[in-house]
């Protein structure tokens, strides 16, 4: 048997390929959209992909399984639990709790498992060429190591009004039940890794066992003393942000997302090309570089979303598709990068980019505006000009936000805030996050609703450290 983890750093979200080498057929848990790399991996270890399923219906990316499926021919597989509200809207075999299929010598069992969503499904995994009995667990958001899925993203994400306490009180007895009445030398090989909003405390090690859990999970003392009412106060409480993309992600993977087929090469265009699609307000464009680039100089009117790991996020906390379909034109150095960069956003239901350019020379820029820490800390101290009376928004979580925070500083995470405008107390302010990253791509985003933004350089981490040297100083002279 092949068990092959495949991880998305940015989304901190794992899929998983089954392989039954003896007869060449593979099994997919969980794809993301972009779907060359599990062709690719099949055909590396010389498998075909014959079956596609998916745990549960995900808030935080778009399931890629109708689109592998269609590519392969592979039978594609559901949930059929969790009642008439969750339902998956596309056709495919539905699994409910104990059903088995084959996998040539591997016997792949669904485990009804509901609390972090009502359908969600494990799957159990036998390798028949070796044993009878169960050795691998593919617990999607049910368990991760060291954490269990949060309940509480139907109430923050799909709609759901205090749907938390049913789904805590199920996911206790889907520990109770299933997950601590399996062998305690089963693999548990979880969705989701250290970053994921699906949970609060998740580990960095990529699996764990039945075993481990039951001893050292912070819910093991809960479950030993079947103590269902301190979990869910345990549970419940100091769960991260949901970014509001949740929504959507919810609706759209419920309802099956739209299959994109094969791709079309990006089209790479002049700066002239550039200047007339944006002067015609044909596209939007997408500046992809860091904030210390972005600051010494941008296009009037793009949105940052710096490439890397967590482009998926951040293009998804400024961009939604669902009222946006203007083009998107990336700034990339190659055509690769704006590929891999388009990946990125199709991961997160964003189709539109479909437009690359090499340079912003000889298109229209600003610089954002700015603020240094001694600049904030001399005004607000002083009373005195514009910048002492603007509001301060700070776009960080709340877990962060409880930790410290700027004084007069209100809170409106980057993930929601472009959903919750309506919460800004006026069109001019100024905004910090940690560091400055997060803060450049809300930013961006406000200033393209209108908003007339300063940015804090070097957020909060810049104040803090000009805070100390302030604090210095003044000892020395006392």
């Amino acid at each position: 048997m092949l068990l092959e983890r495949i991880y998305e750093e940015g989304l901190a979200q794992a899929s998983y390929l089954v392989g039954c080498q003896r007869q060449g057929k593979a099994l997919v848990v969980d794809p993301r959209r972009d779907i060359q790399i599990y062709l690719d991996l099949a055909a590396k270890h010389g498998l075909t992909i014959t079956h596609v399923t998916e745990t549960h219906i995900h808030a935080d990316f778009l399931s890629g399984s109708r689109e592998l499926a269609a590519a392969t021919g592979a039978e594609l597989l559901v949930s059929g639990e969790g009642g008439a509200d969750w339902q998956y809207g596309f056709d495919a075999t539905r699994l409910m709790h104990q059903d088995t299929f084959a996998l040539g010598n591997i016997t792949v069992q669904a485990l009804h498992t509901p609390g972090h969503t009502p359908e969600h499904l494990s799957y159990l995994i036998t390798d028949g060429a070796v044993t009878d009995q169960p050795g691998y667990l593919l617990s999607g958001d049910f368990v991760f190591a060291g954490d269990v899925g949060r309940p509480d993203l139907l109430d923050e994400a799909a709609g759901g009004v205090d749907t938390r306490f049913g789904g805590a009180q199920a996911l206790f007895q889907s520990l109770k039940n299933v997950f601590l009445a399996l062998p305690d030398h089963v693999q548990v090989h979880p969705g989701h890794g250290a970053g994921s909003p699906c949970g609060k405390a998740l580990g960095a090690i990529p699996s764990s066992t039945v075993g481990y859990e039951r001893l050292f999970a912070w819910w093991a003392p809960f479950m030993k003393d079947d103590d269902a009412a301190a979990f869910t106060d345990a549970l419940l409480a100091g769960q991260p942000d949901a970014h509001a993309y949740f929504a959507r992600m919810k609706r759209q993977n419920k309802q099956g997302p739209a299959i994109l087929g094969e791709l079309a090469e990006m089209r790479e265009l002049t700066d002239s090309q550039v200047t007339d699609e944006l002067a015609a307000d044909q596209a939007i464009f997408i500046d992809t570089r860091s904030q210390a680039e972005v600051h010494e100089g941008t296009v009037v009117g793009s949105l940052n979303v710096p490439a890397g790991n967590s482009a998926s996020n951040y293009a998804a906390w400024v961009i939604d598709p669902e009222e946006e379909d203007r083009d998107l034109i990336v700034l990339a150095p190659s055509q690769a990068a704006a590929e891999t960069f388009r990946d990125a956003l199709l991961r997160v239901g964003i189709d539109g980019a479909n437009a690359w350019t090499a340079s912003i020379d000889g298109l229209e820029q600003y610089i954002p505006e700015m603020i240094t820490p001694e600049e904030f800390i001399e005004a607000r101290e002083s009373g005195d000009g514009e910048l002492a009376e603007l509001p301060l928004i700070d776009v960080r979580s709340k877990n962060e936000f409880a930790e410290g925070t700027i004084p007069g500083a209100q809170q409106l995470s980057g993930g929601s805030a472009m959903w919750r405008l309506d919460e800004l107390p006026a069109k001019s302010i100024i905004t910090f996050c940690q560091s400055g990253v997060r803060n450049s791509v809300v930013a961006s985003g406000l200033r393209r609703a209108g908003y007339s933004v300063v940015e804090l350089e070097g957020s909060y981490a810049g104040w803090f450290a000009a805070q100390q040297r302030n604090q210095q100083r003044t000892s020395q002279h006392a």
